[in-house]
Formats: C-alpha cells, sequence, structure tokens
C-alpha cells in the first residue's frame, strides 16, 4: 500500500475507497517506529489514542458521515500545545507535569472535531528557545535529509515529521521563525498565518506578542486546509481577532496572472551572509512566477537588520518575564542552551524593551506603505541551508542575519515554500510574505508556485526506503 504524500491526495483516497483512516494511521504507526529512534521527530506517541480516531472517522465515512476534507487524516502536534491524552512537557524538565492536563488546546479541539487523527507529540527546542541540550532525556531531533545537519526550532520534531512521511500534517509554533526554519531545512511547507487570526489557548508562551501557532504540511494546499479549520476568534485568547475567515482553498485556482509581488533586495538578497544557492534558488522561483503572468519588481524596504534586532529584544523579553521565577530558582534544570538563552532576557531593560516597541510601530508603517500597491514580497527563508549541528551555536544564531523574526514583529502572514535543492542536496526555500489578514493571497501564490513545480513532493532517502 503506497502511503499518500499529501493531505490533499489522502483525503481523496478516503473518499474513493482506496485506503481506510485505520489503514493510513497503522502506515504512519509503522514508519514511526521504524524511523523515530533515529530521526528523533516524537516525543510521545499517542497509538491507542490514534486507532480510536481512526476508527471513529472510518465509522462516519461508513454512515455517510463527512466532517470535511481533515476527516481521517493523521496529524501530530508540537510537545508545547496541550492535549487532553498526552503530557505536555515543553521539550524539558522545568514545567509541572500537571500543566495542560485533562484538556486540549483550542487548535487541538479543533482539528480533533474536523475528525484528524492526532498520532502524538513532537519534539521541539526546549520551551521553542536554545537549541537541543544532547545530555537531556529527550531525542535529538536529526535532519532526514543529512543527520549531521540541524533540523532547525524550534518546531524541528514537526519539520521532520512532515519531511520523512511520519504525518501528514503537523502543528508548529513560531515567534521568530520557529515554524518556517523547520520548514525550510527539512524542506515541506509551513504557514505563519496573522497575528491573531488562530488562538493560543493551550500553548507554553514564549513570547506573548509574537507568538504563533500554524500548521505545517507538504504544500501550501495541505496548509491551507488546516488552518481553514484552526482559525477564528476565541474567547479563551483574548489576542485573536474576530474577523471573518475566508474558504482559503477555494482561492487556490492555480493562475499566478496579475499578482503583484515586491522583491525586497537590500538585506533580504543582498546580506554578505545569504548563500548564493539559496538567492539563486529563490530567485529562479520568481522567474518561474514570472513566468507564469505574476508581475515581479524590486521595492525598497529598509531597516529589516533593525526589525530582526527589534523582534529579538522584544522576545527575549517576554520570554524572561515568564521563566524568571524558575531561573532564579531552578536554573541548572533547564537545558544549557535555553538556559543561556533565556537569561539574555535579564539584560534587556524596560527602555530597550518600549524603544523596541516604538520601532515595532514603526516598520509596520513602513512596510505597508511599501506593500500599498503590491499583493506579497518574496525573501529567502533561511540564509542557507541546513547547516551541521556542530557549527551551531547560541552566538551564531544571535549574530547571524534572519528573514523571518521581522515579519513575526510586523504580524504578517509569511509562509515557507520548498525551491530546490542545493550542490550536496539540502532543501532551499523562499519565503511568501502578505498583507494583514490576507492569508489566502499567500496560498495562492504558494500553490501555484507547487502546480509548476514539484520540490515539495520530494522525499528524503531514509524516509523512501522504509517500505510501505
Amino acid at each position: 500500500m503506497d502511503i499518500p504524500l499529501t493531505i490533499k491526495d489522502a483525503a481523496a483516497a478516503l473518499r474513493a475507497n482506496e485506503i481506510t483512516s485505520v489503514q493510513l494511521t497503522e502506515a504512519l504507526l509503522d514508519k514511526i517506529r521504524a524511523l523515530n529512534p533515529t530521526l528523533g521527530a516524537f516525543i510521545t506517541v499517542t497509538e491507542d489514542g490514534a486507532r480510536a480516531a481512526a476508527t471513529e472517522a472510518d465509522a462516519k465515512f461508513a454512515a455517510g458521515i463527512d466532517v470535511g476534507p481533515l476527516q481521517g487524516i493523521p496529524f501530530a502536534a508540537k510537545d508545547i500545545i496541550a492535549t487532553k491524552d498526552a503530557p505536555t512537557t515543553a521539550n524539558g524538565l522545568i514545567l509541572d507535569p500537571a500543566w495542560g492536563e485533562g484538556y486540549d488546546a483550542t487548535v487541538i479541539a479543533k482539528l480533533r472535531e474536523a475528525g484528524m487523527v492526532l498520532l502524538g507529540k513532537l519534539v521541539l527546542n526546549e520551551f521553542a528557545i536554545g537549541m537541543p541540550d544532547p545530555d537531556k532525556p529527550f531525542p535529538m531531533p536529526q535532519n532526514p535529509w543529512d543527520l549531521e545537519r540541524s533540523a532547525s526550532g524550534s518546531s524541528s520534531g514537526t519539520g521532520i515529521a512532515i519531511s520523512a512521511g511520519l504525518a501528514l500534517g503537523g502543528l508548529g509554533t513560531d515567534t521568530g521563525g520557529s515554524t518556517r526554519g523547520p520548514s525550510s531545512f527539512n524542506g515541506h511547507t509551513g504557514m505563519k498565518q496573522t497575528f491573531g487570526r488562530v488562538s493560543k489557548f493551550g500553548c507554553v508562551p514564549l513570547g506573548y506578542s509574537l507568538d504563533h501557532i500554524n500548521p505545517m504540511a507538504r504544500s501550501a494546499y495541505d496548509c491551507a486546509l488546516m488552518l481553514q479549520v484552526m482559525a477564528g476568534h476565541d474567547s479563551k485568547d483574548p489576542t485573536t481577532v474576530d474577523v471573518p475567515v475566508p474558504d482559503y482553498a477555494a482561492a487556490l485556482s492555480g493562475d499566478p496572472s496579475g499578482m503583484r509581488i515586491g522583491l525586497p533586495m537590500q538585506y533580504f538578497f543582498d546580506h554578505p551572509d545569504l548563500d548564493p544557492e539559496v538567492r539563486t534558488a529563490v530567485l529562479a522561483a520568481v522567474k518561474e512566477l514570472e513566468a507564469a503572468g505574476a508581475i515581479v519588481k524590486e521595492v525598497d524596504l529598509p531597516y529589516g537588520g533593525e526589525a530582526k534586532d527589534a523582534n529579538q529584544i522584544i522576545m527575549y523579553g517576554e520570554a524572561f518575564a515568564y521563566h524568571r521565577p524558575d531561573l532564579g530558582s531552578r536554573y541548572d534544570v533547564y537545558g544549557r542552551y535555553t538556559a543561556e538563552v533565556l537569561t539574555r532576557g535579564a539584560l534587556i531593560g524596560a527602555s530597550d524593551y518600549v524603544q523596541a516597541q516604538r520601532f515595532r510601530s514603526f516598520f509596520k508603517a513602513k512596510v505597508a506603505e511599501v506593500m500599498a500597491d503590491l499583493d506579497v514580497l518574496i525573501t529567502p527563508t533561511s540564509p542557507s541551508p541546513a547547516p551541521r549541528r556542530s557549527e551551531m551555536s547560541p552566538e551564531k544564531q544571535l549574530a547571524g542575519p534572519s528573514f523571518t523574526g521581522q515579519w513575526n514583529l510586523t504580524g504578517l502572514p509569511a509562509m515557507a515554500v520548498p525551491v530546490g535543492f542545493s550542490s550536496n542536496r539540502l532543501p532551499l526555500s523562499m519565503q511568501i510574505v502578505g498583507k494583514p489578514f490576507a492569508e489566502a493571497t499567500v496560498f495562492k501564490l504558494g500553490d501555484a508556485y507547487q502546480r509548476l513545480t514539484e520540490w515539495h513532493l520530494a522525499v528524503p532517502p531514509i524516509a523512501a526506503a522504509v517500505p510501505a
């Protein structure tokens, strides 16, 4: 039995009686058992719960009940999001074991109601920050394209699970790029929607004013199906916005004709640390969209580096506020990298935080001005392909460029889309940035590109070698 690669294809197969949800779920559980010891994607696998949910989905199909395209589709969630049938650890030993006990985060409840099958909880950088610590009792995430390379973070387990085909959809979180980075390094699609579009109730916070919970999947189409269910106002989360949620999939025509794309060359394309192969691949993808009818122009968007710094100042300040009691009393219980990064927040004063927030308002206005006659901006997602883990450090991450945190600062939707491979066969990615609450436009362009190419369907050799 061939396991469908995408949610879209699996949904079609379920409705054509080519496969059952139970068969699909068992096949993925088998694959998890085969690959997870090497790849380190899952902390907890909820086999019994997954089988029960798959059985229920099949029973509904048999009774003629179809609640939507996610019915019977297996997914997994970053282990920073509460689930009633599995513990939440945030990949650390600090969090109270009772945290999140007995209830689902709003996004989990919505996806279950839509018929999705939860396979388990996924590895992350501890508390969604820092780097993996091999001395802690959690799986070490491995990039399925090259086990010596980083899977990025903090949603590393979700990125691995989607790339290796251990789940058809997944949930990540993103405060400065933690959904888009893993999507970039692992070679699939990841969407950070507009701030306030999706409830964060039931998720351990990192940066209160920057956090997002996001869909991750192979394709823009699949992410659109998930966001359709996840989006909406939630009285349990005061940061959610009560605005209509459009039918995202209905907007996916495959035609980018007339769509207006801006290329912010300063910082995003001319930074000296941008890998030439990344730059070439992203510009080649833009050329393909232009050949298909999109309108492309270079735009002047200054202050990209300052926006990255402002995002980090706010993130470290807000993270320190949350973790300060535990850092003071149980510093050594944190992973070594997590403790080091979190304590940076102690060096940020009230004036630094206020100035970063003032710049945030200024930069949001500047971006809105630049995008006034555009539909989207396109940038690289990551400055380079996945680096070797042995070459990484918190200091390098702090000092290097980032092309993702700017869009947490502004709250704009931004989606990572695969655009090819480096000369040593590592995934490359572009980022599509939209206007506030214009996820449908971002999905439309990403889906159009993915109908022209098949980079998002590439499977790592380690996963392809596992028999279905």
